[in-house]
């Protein structure tokens, strides 16, 4: 043990360590990692989006207060384990939700507060743009926070010389330089896969819309610059050091990254950014991100279309609803098990229900669960109601209604997964799944096989998260051989041969998914009456 930390405080002190900092909606997290991009000490930071004037936000104060917290926790767990200090770094890398709208004028002041992701109130522009672009805008893009900044004939449209993301926004601050990731630029603006740069044809389409709203707009001059994985994206000035670490103990001329987007580092952490591969987020939301080898065929609502940090299309399905439902079910039997005097362990209950599930009939013996706490835009619900339901002669005991449960908890990510998998004969040659859902050993993972026909694997390291993801980034551009592809790095440099657990998919499994599927599709006027008259 002494070794291993007389090294990793050798690293440190010699400034080779590199650092991630991830802002995600409910924490901002910092990781450290040595030259074997192992982590070596982390950091974290609470914090809370508003609801103020009917926008979703965090304010500038929010941001900076939250990153030099994270990074402060970090150097301050630094100094616990390893007794020393941090002053430089090899390379630092920032990531952040994606999407939203943060724009700036001439003086680089704040025009409007920061529209996150979360925001919905773009609707008619995603309709406009997807129509006007034939490829699929969804609301949350920062093209869309524009353009529908345009329609409404907002004031401060006209004064917008540069608008960004949140990481886009963070890493101009400590660099000065207004660039981001191609992950990251795909959900600001349709990419032509082509160049891996921002599609000229659909800028030159938007200035003319533009033009007819009035706006004598140059679009390519208002976006950031796009780079891929692997290339430098500045270093951090003396200005950007002092933002970053008030203390002053941290050192400019450290490079950094291009920005990323927390589904970019989500497919580093996890080892998914090769053609063919692709990875399941299951938790209170589920989504997928599937690497293509070449465009879709056609535009579809359902799907959203991105890129892997490389540059690679990945289509992605993202659901609003995976895991709440069930958890509220949980919590019923445990208090069930309160009621007769025993304390429930809950990671026991979870994994004796869950595994109780597996003894279920594969269609689930006819039971229908629609697990809708809010709306579920690919199935076309505005609002939710979680439901449970019935025919007399279904087959209802608890292996039953667990598995009916699980099942769907991944109903409306099959949905959009059939599109690509059955109608666009996507190839897929395995996923990893991560996050909840996956927690109790294989049940999760039979069941996500089960639903999509794919090998699933699951890796102890894909719980170090986004911040890794990162960090890793940051570690590939500084560390990478000649010619080094970023999904050869990660094989070779940072996983070597781990894999995880794989689990085939069965073809009972299989079947029966798809037989639940169709009762699920056929039911959908079940969920509409209620929402409709549950009020």
């Amino acid at each position: 043990m002494s070794v291993d930390i007389s090294r990793i405080k050798n690293i440190i002190e010699s400034g080779k360590a590199v650092l991630g900092i991830e802002l995600g909606s409910t924490r901002i997290k910092a990781v450290l990692i040595d030259d074997c991009n192992a982590p070596i000490a982390s950091g974290s930071h609470e914090w809370e989006n508003r609801y103020e004037n009917g926008v979703w936000t965090y304010s500038l104060d929010d941001i900076w207060n939250g990153v030099q917290a994270s990074y402060r926790d970090m150097v301050q767990d630094v100094k616990e384990k390893y007794g020393v200090d941090v002053h430089r770094l090899g390379a630092i890398g920032f990531s952040g939700m994606m999407h939203g709208y943060m724009a700036f004028d001439k003086d680089n002041n704040l025009l409007v507060p920061f529209r996150t992701w979360r925001n919905t109130i773009t609707e008619e522009a995603s309709e406009k743009l997807t129509a006007l672009f034939s490829y699929h805008i969804p609301q949350r893009w920062s093209i869309a926070h524009l353009y529908q900044a345009m329609l409404n004939g907002e004031e401060h449209v006209k004064n917008v010389t540069f608008f960004t993301t949140l990481a886009g926004y963070i890493h101009w601050k400590l660099t000065g330089q207004k660039v981001l990731g191609v992950g990251e630029a795909s959900g600001m603006f349709p990419i032509d896969i082509e160049t891996g740069r921002f599609n000229k044809t659909m800028i030159a389409q938007f200035d003319e819309a533009a033009k007819q709203k009035g706006y004598d707009m140059h679009l390519a001059e208002l976006l950031p610059d796009v780079k891929t994985a692997g290339e430098e994206a500045g270093i951090l000035t003396e200005e950007g050091a002092r933002l970053l670490d008030p203390t002053g103990t941290l050192e400019a001329g450290i490079p950094m990254c291009p920005p990323e987007g927390d589904a970019g580092t989500g497919m580093a952490a996890t080892n998914s950014v090769a053609r063919r591969t692709g990875n399941v987020s299951a938790g209170t939301s589920v989504f997928a991100m599937v690497v293509l080898e070449k465009e879709l065929s056609s535009v579809y609502p359902e799907i959203d279309l991105v890129t892997t940090p490389s540059g690679d299309l990945v289509a992605m399905v993202h659901c609003n609803n995976c895991t709440s439902d069930l958890n509220a079910w949980v919590n019923v039997f445990r208090e069930f098990m309160d009621a007769f005097g025993i304390k429930a362990d809950m990671n026991e209950l979870y994994g004796t229900l869950y595994r109780k599930a597996l003894e279920g009939e594969k269609d689930c013996g006819g039971l229908l669960a629609y697990n809708y706490f809010s709306g579920e835009h690919i199935t076309g619900f505005e609002e939710g109601r979680p439901l449970f339901v019935r025919t007399p002669d279904s087959h209802f005991n608890l292996a039953n209604f667990m598995r009916v449960h699980l099942y769907t908890a991944l109903g409306a990510l099959k949905v959009g997964m059939d599109i690509l998998l059955k109608k666009e004969g996507v190839k897929l040659d395995k996923i990893y799944g991560h996050g909840g859902l996956f927690k109790t050993k294989g049940v999760g993972q039979k069941i996500m096989a089960g639903a999509i026909d794919v090998p699933v694997s699951v890796m102890e390291t894909a719980g170090e998260g986004g911040a890794w993801g990162i960090a890793l980034l940051a570690s590939y551009m500084i560390q990478k051989a000649e010619g080094e592809s970023l999904d050869h790095y990660l094989n070779e440099k940072v996983f070597a041969g781990e894999t995880g657990e794989e689990m085939q998919p069965d073809k009972e499994d299989v079947d029966g998914f798809d037989a639940f599927i169709e009762r699920y599709k056929e039911g959908f006027a079940i969920e509409r009456a209620a929402v409709d008259h549950l009020k």
